[in-house]
């Protein structure tokens, strides 16, 4: 039986994983996402700090 990490290596390898691949590649390049992750993982950050 195969890991999780060994099903998601091999999807990524196929022609759909590799779409995927770059359409994050291209969402990650767009500066209103980027500002949208900061402010997730600082959200995030400051309720982990304040438990």
């Amino acid at each position: 039986m195969a890991s999780m990490m060994d099903r998601i290596k091999e999807y990524l390898r196929g022609p759909k994983g590799h779409e995927h691949v770059e359409k994050v590649k291209t969402m990650a390049r767009d500066p209103q996402n980027q500002r949208k992750l900061r402010e997730l993982v600082d959200r995030w950050r400051t309720r982990r700090t304040h438990h």
